[in-house]
Order: structure tokens, then C-alpha cells, then sequence
């Protein structure tokens, strides 16, 4: 190739079709860093607060389907006036004196 051939197709124009913009809008202006951090901190704080109550809704029918048992098994259901229950966890240690 020659240096005249390759001058001809770099000298290749191209023309192209431009648009007038009359609506012109204001760019939106750049966020913090605290406003950036602030959607993915609400988003962890709400996932937090949900998991917390499930937990705790939870823990609370178990408690309430256990308390009904017990109620069954004591003879609150029969009329039964109970006026204290206590339980003890005995652990016996048997030692070796030899």
C-alpha cells in the first residue's frame, strides 16, 4: 500500500445528521457519601427488625402450644387447684476415694 492510498482513506469524512435539543432539564447533582450509604443501612436495619419479630412471634406460639400441654398434663383442664409447682435438676457425683 502506498503512502497516496493510505492518505485517501483516512481523508474519508463522514457526515453525520445533528439533532437541536430545546428541552434542556437540570443534571441531577451528585449524592454523598452518607446519602449512598443510606439506602443499604435502612435495608439491613429493616432485615434486622423483621428477623427480631419473627423470632420473637415464634418463641411466643412455642411458649403458648407448650403452656397449653402443660396446662393438660397438670389437670388445669380437669379443675384441679394447683397452688405451686417446683422442679429440680438433681446431678449426682459419685467420688472415688481409693
Amino acid at each position: 500500500m502506498s503512502d497516496a492510498q493510505s492518505l485517501q482513506q483516512i481523508e474519508v469524512i463522514e457526515e453525520v445528521d445533528a439533532v437541536v435539543v430545546t428541552d434542556t432539564r437540570a443534571v441531577p447533582a451528585q449524592r454523598t457519601a452518607g446519602q449512598l450509604a443510606a439506602s443499604p443501612a435502612a435495608l439491613a436495619t429493616t432485615s434486622f427488625v423483621a428477623g427480631i419479630a419473627t423470632a420473637a412471634i415464634i418463641a411466643h406460639r412455642r411458649a403458648n402450644r407448650g403452656s397449653r400441654r402443660l396446662a393438660k398434663r397438670t389437670g388445669r383442664a380437669r379443675g384441679l387447684d394447683i397452688t405451686a409447682s417446683r422442679s429440680f435438676l438433681v446431678d449426682v457425683h459419685l467420688l472415688n476415694r481409693d
